[in-house]
């Protein structure tokens, strides 16, 4: 576990969320003493149930016209 101070953690609070994400533990200091650590937590993401993405996506309607054509036509609308 590496100790950091509380002023270089204030500095690099997100590349030490980053390294606790990559399962290293941080353990902040002031004056020389631990007062907080940042760890990586133990969960799991949940798996991806495909069956209900895709019956999800399905249940979807379908747009009209393709995105970039309704985009440039909002935009062109907008303009004058």
């Amino acid at each position: 576990m590496n100790d950091v101070s509380l002023a270089d953690a204030k500095a690099r609070l997100s590349d030490l969320v980053e390294r606790s994400v990559q399962g290293e533990a941080v353990r902040i200091t002031r004056r020389g003493k631990p007062v907080a650590e940042i760890r990586p937590l133990d969960r799991q993401p949940a798996p991806i149930n495909l069956a209900a993405l895709r019956a999800l996506t399905d249940a979807m309607p379908r747009q009209p016209e393709a995105a970039g054509d309704w985009l440039r036509k909002e935009r062109d609308a907008a303009r004058y």
